[in-house]
Order: structure tokens, then sequence, then C-alpha cells
């Protein structure tokens, strides 16, 4: 998929305000501090459509992305640690969870994980909830430039391990990125470009 547009739409914390267009739509999230904001350019090839910060929790609410004028990218909040006081910190899961709950247009998710961690109890459960929920989702393992490739593959290895064993009986989709290298953009904009020819072609609605 070659990117052509990538234009900010809006920013809300109400998803009954979200953009109410008949176009696919995926959600970007992770634990604070994960590389979000730096995967978001990468994969659009714009340098600071996402804003990036080094204070984690910055970004605080629903940030819609329109790209190539069919599809949305959307920049949530992250989970986890963030400067933040314990009220915002409830009012941010309460619009998120109604997001996921709530948003029809939603055909994936990309649960973010830097890959030079063991599994994060906070991410395991978020993934859990996802599945309970029937919410699609994919890994992005993040800043695997960090890793020399054997390392990349053994913690990748013990990661879905961990999941077939407690959580799932097949492991989900997962991608291997790193912004800086530029590392599975194609795979990635591949596989939203395969769900988007699907969902075009179920709902015969193209825009384009």
């Amino acid at each position: 998929m070659k990117i052509k547009s990538a234009d900010f739409v809006m920013s809300n914390s109400d998803v009954e305000k979200c953009p109410n267009e008949p176009i696919p739509e995926y959600a970007f999230i992770g634990r604070s501090n994960v590389g979000k904001s730096s995967l978001i350019n990468m994969l659009t090839e714009r340098k600071s459509l996402a804003k990036t910060s080094g204070r984690p929790g910055k970004t605080q609410l629903i940030n819609h992305f329109k790209i190539n004028e069919n599809w949305f990218l959307v920049d949530l909040p992250g989970y986890g640690y963030a400067k933040v006081s314990k009220k915002e910190k409830r009012t941010f899961q309460k619009y998120i969870t109604n997001y996921f709950l709530q948003r029809q247009q939603l055909v994936c998710s990309f649960v973010l994980i830097d890959i030079r961690h063991k599994p994060q109890p906070i991410d395991l459960e978020f993934m859990q909830w996802m599945g309970e929920n029937g919410i699609p989702f994919a890994i992005v393992f993040t800043k695997a430039d960090k890793l020399k490739p054997q390392a990349i593959q053994r913690q990748v290895s013990t990661y879905l391990q961990y999941l077939l064993e407690d959580i799932w009986e097949e492991a989900p989709q997962y991608f291997i990125t790193s912004s800086s290298k530029k590392m599975g953009r194609d795979e990635l904009l591949s596989y939203i470009e395969a769900i988007n020819l699907e969902f075009f072609e179920v709902n015969k609605n193209s825009p384009v």
C-alpha cells in the first residue's frame, strides 16, 4: 500500500462524536512509551503526524487520521504509566472502553508491545479483555532495532508460548517493527490493505 495522503481529522473523548463515515478503522494502542507515535509516523511517512514526546502518557484523546481518503488510523491514549491523576486515568479508561465496545467501524486493533521486555501483566490482561469482548486485534512488537535477530526471535517465541499456554488456543497475528529502521512497515500496510479490500467487497461502498 502506498500512503498518498494522511490528514488529521479530529480529537475527542466521546465515541459518539467520532467521524460518522462507513469506512474501515484501525486503532493503535499500547502501554505509554511503547513507541506508538513513532510507529504511526513511520507507517504514514509523516514526521509529525502523531506527536511524539519524551513524557509518557501525552496522548490523552481519541485521535482520528484519514489515510488515502478511504480508511481511518486511530491513535488512542496509552495505558499504564502516565503522569496524570487517578481521576484522569479513570476518565481515559472509560472512553477507551467505550470506543472499543461501541465503535462499529473498527475492523482491527493493533496492540503495541515493546519487544525488549518479558510479557507484562497489563498487556496480557488488556489482550484478554479484547478477546473476551470479541474485538479483533494483532500484536505489533516495537523497537526491534534494539535487539539482535536471534534475541528478537527468542523474545517473540517466549511471548507467543506464554499466550498459547495461558490465554489463547491460537496465537494472534503479529508483526515485528522498528520505527527508526522502517522494519515491518510493508507487512503492516499489506495486512491493512487486505482487510480494506475485503471490507469494501463485503460492503460494496468503496469511496475510491
